[in-house]
């Protein structure tokens, strides 16, 4: 099955693990997932994730968290740019989702980077997907 929009369904997979209490998901391997995934261990939003060899081109199986009794981590993950309407922010332009407490997923020319990280850097770029 071809798959035209990775993200979308790297997101799609997270959401539907999250609501099966999944303990992990795998998602097709490319170098924006893989760059989605480390933003997300790096945030704490999952326990990591592991390049899995399949023969074709690899899966990403995530590991995801949980909180102490059962809770979820990520409550919500909204997908922004879309193949059929790009957006772009710049640096001082990107949303705090919950005031601070969530986090922007934005491909920019260093890679991708959470909204924090843009900051710091003075970088802004495509913004992938919202994470609260």
């Amino acid at each position: 099955m071809a798959i035209n929009d990775p993200i979308s369904d790297m997101v799609t997979r997270i959401r539907n693990a999250l609501a099966n209490k999944a303990k992990s998901v795998d998602c097709v391997n490319s170098h924006v997932c893989r760059g989605i995934a480390s933003v997300l261990r790096d945030e704490g939003y999952i326990d990591g994730f592991d390049v899995v060899e399949d023969g074709r081109g690899g899966k990403l199986k995530l590991k995801l968290k949980y909180g102490p009794r059962g809770e979820h981590v990520i409550h919500r993950v909204v997908r922004q740019s879309k193949p059929g309407c790009r957006v772009y922010r710049k640096v001082d332009e990107l949303p705090r989702p919950l005031q601070g407490l969530g986090i922007c997923v934005v491909s920019t020319s260093k890679g991708v980077l959470s909204d924090r990280k843009c900051r710091t850097e003075k970088v802004g770029g495509e913004l992938l997907c919202i994470v609260e």
